[in-house]
């Protein structure tokens, strides 16, 4: 059944946990006065999302392989950034299915999602450019006619401000199933356009170091990895994985990481569900042990200290048992 919704954000780790169908790890440099805005609209086959954010970050995106996936900027200004490559005014990034890839922003942004199931896509290919229309083996930058590309994004726009505005429009089976129809006929003139992005050798080498700079960042949270650890790790040198994190996330690889350990931790200290639990606990199991020198830079990501971050979850956790009591 269609529907719609919108919410903002004070808090991005509640922001990410909010976008459905793919899994967004944003890295901050600093979260001071985070604002953003999360608009959806489920149609009858198709699902669009918008995200209005007010700080620059580094999202590594994780999309669910069951869906395909249209990306585009909704703000040009500054640039957006896929996977190293600077996206110009009209790029649509068409995905793979279960793609993971990287979206570097460096001021306020806004970007939109389309997501629907391949074999709607495969069929409307089908039926309005006769043949099926699949998604790629690895996501490919589109460059569209500026007339389809400009079409695609107000349609999109469109749809998320009834949602906003006027919800219950969005609800009316009619007018979905035109809103659908019409966007997929721009899909598709979208999709099949023939002039791309081609990504060099040496930019598809750097995106498979940044795949395997992830994995390798996973494996190990609980600690800060040396940069020659690393290196060892991936099987390149010093030089070439500070190039391909600067290209891909506009920092070096240790404060990345540390930024995505700080992210954590302060995920852990707002789901702590123990009275008992002290900050110096949860940033040892996070790989924090100066805890003078980590309390330091915590505050200056996040405008708090982390004691004041558990101190509020406490607080709130205590007025909740007190009501339940009462």
């Amino acid at each position: 059944m269609p529907g719609s919704g919108t919410t903002q954000f004070i808090d991005a780790d509640d922001y990410q946990t909010s976008i459905r169908g793919a899994k967004f790890d944003l890295v901050f440099r600093s979260q001071k006065n985070f604002k953003a805005r999360l608009t959806w609209v489920e149609l009858h086959h198709l699902r669009l999302l918008r995200g209005q954010e007010n700080l620059p970050r580094v999202a590594h995106v994780s999309l669910t392989s069951d869906l395909v996936f249209i990306a585009f900027p909704t703000r040009y200004d500054p640039p957006q950034i896929f996977d190293g490559v600077e996206l110009q005014p009209g790029d649509i990034v068409f995905h793979s299915q279960g793609e993971r890839v990287h979206q570097q922003t460096r001021g306020p942004s806004q970007w939109g999602f389309i997501s629907l199931a391949p074999e709607y896509l495969a069929a409307g290919g089908k039926a309005l450019a006769g043949f099926d229309l699949v998604p790629p083996p690895f996501g490919r930058i589109l460059r569209p006619s500026p007339v389809d590309a400009a079409y695609l994004r107000r349609l999109h726009g469109a749809a998320c401000r009834l949602a906003e505005t006027k919800p219950k429009m969005l609800a009316h089976p009619e007018v979905a199933r035109a809103l659908e129809q019409d966007a997929l006929h721009t899909i598709v003139n979208c999709l099949t356009s023939n002039n791309a992005h081609e990504r060099s050798a040496r930019l598809r080498r750097h995106m498979k170091i940044i795949a395997r700079f992830e994995e390798v960042l996973a494996a190990h949270p609980e600690r800060q990895l040396p940069i020659p650890e690393l290196c060892a790790a991936i099987g390149v040198s010093e030089g070439t994985l500070r190039r391909c994190c600067l290209e891909f996330l506009g920092m070096n690889p240790n404060r990345y990481h540390r930024l995505q350990r700080l992210n954590a931790l302060r995920a852990a200290l707002r789901r702590v569900d123990t009275p008992t639990a002290t900050v110096g606990e949860l940033a040892g199991l996070h790989g924090f042990s100066e805890l003078g020198r980590f309390a330091a830079i915590y505050r200056t990501v996040f405008g708090e200290t982390p004691s004041a971050t558990l101190r509020r979850v406490q607080i709130t956790r205590q007025r909740l048992v007190s009501a339940e009591i009462a």
